[in-house]
Formats: structure tokens, sequence, C-alpha cells
């Protein structure tokens, strides 16, 4: 058995990083989705998507205000995914409970509209994708983040004990 080789300063400041900060894909999937709602509300706001691009029933007063009642939900996804991001930048340790907060709401907000659509069995593709990727894409970093792991590695194969080394 050989002497056991200490990890480098550069490795040790990587680790740390990796437990204070998400990770660049979930950083990109957080900004991409939180500016996306703010830009989907602007754009629903100014009537600029053509009608052969909206939902069915679109025009059905019912069917907008359900379309409205998502404001509020998608803009506190939006306060809490950029002011998690904004926390993690600075190296602030509560970017960790708000991204869990974040993307709880987003997954909740994709739900929201997959159920609705499906008890109408309103099947678009058009719709039903993106609402989708919101449902699925926190799960995976919501549970490294509620386990104490890193999402950054979120789905990667190597669970993460408390300590931060492989389980056996």
């Amino acid at each position: 058995m050989g002497k056991p080789v200490a990890p480098s300063p550069a490795a040790d400041r990587t680790r740390g990083q990796a437990a204070t900060r998400p990770g660049r894909v979930l950083k990109t999937l957080m900004l991409g989705t939180d500016v996306g709602f703010v830009l989907y509300w602007v754009i629903t706001a100014l009537h600029v998507l053509p009608a052969e691009s909206l939902f069915k029933d679109y025009e059905n007063d019912l069917v907008v205000a359900w379309n409205w009642s998502f404001l509020p939900l998608d803009l506190l996804v939006s306060a809490t995914g950029l002011t998690a991001l904004a926390l993690a930048r600075r190296g602030l340790p509560a970017w960790r409970p708000l991204t869990v907060v974040s993307l709880t709401l987003t997954s909740v907000s994709g739900l929201q509209a997959i159920s609705y659509w499906t008890i109408r069995a309103d099947v678009s593709l058009s719709w039903w994708l993106p609402n989708l990727f919101l449902l699925l894409y926190p799960l995976a970093p919501i549970a490294a983040l509620l386990c104490g792991g890193n999402p950054r590695t979120a789905g990667s194969g190597s669970p993460r004990t408390a300590g931060g080394g492989p389980r056996r």
C-alpha cells in the first residue's frame, strides 16, 4: 500500500466551489426559464403571438383567465430563481434553499398546465413539450439539493454521502 496522496489546493477549491454554487447547466436552465417566463408574459400582454400559435380556445374568456392565473406563479419562479442565481454568484449559501423553492415552483407550473390539458384531452406538442420540460427538468436538481448532494452532479450516477465521498 502506498502513502495516501493529499488533494491539491486547486482540487480543494474546486470541491468547495461545487458545494457552494450551482453547476453551469443548472444555472443556464434556470436563467433561461426565469427570463423565458418574463418574456412569455410580456409577449402575451402585448398579443405578439400569431393566433395559429396560441393554444386551443385561447379566445374563450375562461381559458384566458386560466392562462393569466399563472402570472403570479411564473413571476415568483423568476424572482426566486434570479435571486438564487445572484446569491450563488456572491457565494452566499442562501442560494440553495431559494433554488429548491424556485425549482419546485417551476415544476408546479408545468404540472398545472399539463394537468389542465390532460383533463381537456387536448394534446398539442407545441404547448406540451415546454410544460413537460418545466415539470421534469427541476426534479434531479431538487433531489440533489435536498439530499445535501451537489446539483452539478445530479443524475450522474455517483451518489454522495454527507461527508462528500462516494458511497460504497
